[in-house]
């Protein structure tokens, strides 16, 4: 088949949607600019590509491919989801409608809706998290005054006690009482008040790396991944250094029990028109943690912000609700994608450059 004019398709590079022309044997012959942006793949390279090796053509989006191929129908669909060349996963929404009847070829146009499912997903996780929170609150209030009666007696009883080797019992019982107490207290803490004040990122970054350096020392490699050009944000301090603390120690960890030794990247960036608990801000701090772990286990991946959920045995399952709890009052959010070798957190705050 001859190649279509590049100027017949003029009129869509102004389009904000992606737009693909393949001819009959599915191979690309057009790329506008948005489709470009979204494949990072320029119109260039794409020429002559057979669309399959950028696009997951099976299933209905295959079936709709050949009957507009064979039998010229348009066709609009959801939820196709396809792997960037750069690792990114995409979900789309898709049109195909045959150009010129079903002997010419195909335009196909694309519709990220990423940004909608985050949207969602975010929506979902606030409402958990504050359900959770206030259920939990609840709970540690109703368990602390019985803890303190239980730790009371049984200090009463040791006094009482005339054979030494009986106190080993009262022991185990005051020790497990302050730590269910530690446990309430440490539920309780996220509705401590802030203390913001302007704050260097990379500074937060560099307590947590030596803290887990002396923790770790011979099971773990930090990598440093820093843009230096990030300016101040306004937050709590501690708070910061608890929540990457939180999140790289269970990274750390998670290592440990699998491997020898492991890698944990910080890395931060700028990210722009970023979407936050419902705000939009025009700058934002990208800062993910990165770790070559074994990953989450499916069961529990949507799970893991909720309080006492935890993929480590001995874990208390707080470390990431206290993490997101804090980074919402932050006016962000945390975010998780994960498998085998590559889990990454993806911490998002708004940035003013006032």
């Amino acid at each position: 088949m001859p190649d279509r004019p590049a100027n017949s398709f003029g009129g869509l590079d102004l389009l904000s949607s992606s737009v693909i022309f393949v001819d009959r044997d599915f191979i690309i012959r057009y790329m506008n600019p948005a489709a470009e942006s979204l494949l990072t793949l320029s119109k260039k390279a794409a020429d002559g590509m057979p669309l399959r090796e950028i696009l997951n053509c099976g299933g209905v989006f295959g079936n709709a491919l050949d009957n507009a191929a064979r039998h010229g129908w348009n066709y609009t669909g959801q939820g196709l989801e396809i792997e960037r060349n750069d690792g990114a996963a995409l979900h789309l929404n898709y049109a195909v409608n045959p150009v010129e009847g079903a002997e010419t070829g195909l335009i196909l146009e694309l519709w990220p809706i990423d940004q909608q499912i985050r949207a969602r997903r975010e929506e979902l996780l606030l409402e958990q998290q504050q359900a959770s929170r206030e259920l939990i609150r609840n709970l540690a209030h109703e368990i602390k005054n019985p803890l303190g009666g239980l730790r009371g007696a049984a200090q009463l009883l040791e006094h009482e006690l005339n054979n030494p080797g009986l106190r080993e019992y009262t022991q185990v019982i005051i020790k497990e009482a302050d730590r269910l107490q530690d446990l309430m207290k440490r539920l309780l803490s996220p509705h401590q008040p802030m203390r913001p004040e302007p704050v260097n990122i990379h500074e937060i970054l560099e307590r947590v790396r030596s803290l887990l350096t002396a923790e770790f020392q011979k099971t773990l490699v930090i990598r440093r991944d820093y843009d230096t050009s990030l300016p101040k944000l306004t937050g709590d301090r501690e708070q910061l250094i608890q929540v990457v603390l939180n999140i790289a120690r269970n990274a750390a960890q998670a290592i440990q029990q699998t491997a020898e030794a492991g890698r944990i990247t910080f890395r931060t960036r700028v990210a722009r028109q970023v979407t936050l608990v419902k705000r939009r801000h025009r700058l934002a701090l990208s800062l993910q943690v990165i770790d070559d772990g074994p990953g989450i286990p499916p069961d529990i991946r949507e799970r893991i912000f909720f309080p006492l959920v935890s993929g480590r045995e001995g874990g208390s399952g707080l470390g990431l609700t206290l993490a997101q709890t804090f980074i919402q009052q932050h006016q962000g959010l945390i975010e998780c994608e994960s498998r085998p070798g590559d889990t990454c957190f993806t911490i998002l705050m708004p940035l003013s450059l006032s």
